[in-house]
């Protein structure tokens, strides 16, 4: 095995295919990245059993063949190679990298002792990838963090004709967001699924310049096991599915008679960020809504206490006061782009709905909401 390339091309194309590896494994030829060099191209693989990775980039080769090497070392030496033509070998049972002037030798993993990549599962559909990417950004922060129920670590994408709906519940807080895409075939059943979040927002990141993304599917929805796979620029990759689905939102989206409230997005968030600083841990921040114009925020207690009045419109009631998880309320206003919120509101303790407003001229024309549950307790 022996092929040259630009540093810069193996750098990112290692980069990519070692977003799969797994942070610890007791299986060592797991941590391993599979570099097979053909004619003209060099592909880059990696696969941990829930999540596998593939790129192909040009590269000039002499000798075909593969080699399997740590991947995180092979990662640390492309990032502080010269930039220059990088020659690579297999020199017995040594891969070896050498440019401008600095050579590297890695040992290699028994290649007979790597699992085969998953097929990729037949192709579904296309979607632009910058928007899904903006999609799933605006969706993942109402994931949960922790594994106590893995279900809701997860984002759910359900394909249903020409939209596509990414949603996230950590149950308190719910994210929904709704965007166009091309199916395949001409099947009218809809397919839900639930996808590793954290995974998946790694994924449209780096897929997001790629134009088009296909995405194929393998195995019955919610059921887990099956698999989702995206495509494009060269790029293929692999996800299991989690087991289960998210509780339904149409019915917690549907508030009766609520007050409705509308300000300036940006404004808000960044007197939310103020009033925060004097904010216990845990500790909600207050937005007292008035049919004058106005909406006051508070936060604090005792001694240290902060406050903002900002304009603000409120129809449905005189005054309505309700009370947030200030990083909650802040990454909601953040996962969106115009330039006025709407809040949905019924009242403390209650669910609160965000979305932008539509009679804004810069009025987004995706499908984007927050449901927030507001503090029972009043400060």
């Amino acid at each position: 095995m022996e092929f040259r390339i630009e540093r810069s091309a193996l750098a990112e194309a290692v980069a990519w295919a070692a977003k799969s590896l797994p942070a610890r494994s007791p299986v060592p030829v797991l941590g391993g990245l599979m570099l097979d060099a053909r004619e003209g191209r060099l592909s880059i693989s990696g696969f941990d059993y829930e999540a596998s990775a593939n790129i192909e980039v040009p590269a000039e080769t002499q000798a075909a063949g593969r080699v399997l090497v740590l991947g995180r070392r092979l990662l640390d030496i492309c990032r502080v190679l010269p930039d220059a033509v990088v020659a690579c070998a297999l020199e017995g049972t040594r891969f070896t990298m050498e440019g401008g002037g600095t050579r590297f030798g890695l040992s290699t993993l028994p290649t007979e002792e790597y699992p085969a990549l998953p097929e990729l599962p037949a192709s579904h559909g296309t979607v632009d990838a910058a928007e899904f990417a903006a999609a799933v950004a605006q969706v993942e922060m109402a994931a949960a963090r922790d594994d106590s129920l893995p279900v809701l670590t997860g984002i759910q994408l359900r394909l249903d004709g020409g939209s596509m709906t990414l949603a996230a519940s950590d149950r308190y807080r719910y994210a929904v967001r709704t965007m166009p895409w091309k199916p395949e075939g001409t099947g009218s059943e809809a397919v839900e699924m639930v996808v590793p979040g954290r995974r998946l927002t790694e994924i449209s990141r780096s897929l997001a310049k790629s134009g088009l993304i296909r995405i194929g599917l393998n195995g019955s929805s919610g059921s887990g096991g099956g698999l989702i796979a995206f495509e494009g620029a060269g790029m293929r990759t692999t996800l299991r599915l989690l087991e289960g689905r998210l509780p339904r939102y149409d019915k917690l989206f549907a508030l009766d008679g609520p007050a409705v409230a509308v300000t300036q997005r940006e404004a808000l968030a960044d007197a939310v960020r103020r009033v925060a600083v004097v904010a216990e841990p845990n500790s909600p921040i207050r937005l007292d809504f008035s049919a004058q114009g106005t909406v006051l925020l508070q936060a604090g207690y005792e001694d240290d206490i902060a406050s903002q009045q900002l304009t603000a419109t409120l129809t449905g009631a005189d005054d309505l006061a309700v009370a947030f998880n200030p990083a909650y309320l802040l990454e909601a206003l953040t996962s969106f782009s115009g330039s006025r919120v709407r809040f949905e509101l019924l009242g403390a303790g209650q669910r609160a709905l965000l979305s932008g407003d539509p009679d804004a001229d810069d009025a987004s024309r995706d499908d984007h909401r927050h449901l927030l549950m507001s503090v029972r307790q009043l400060s």
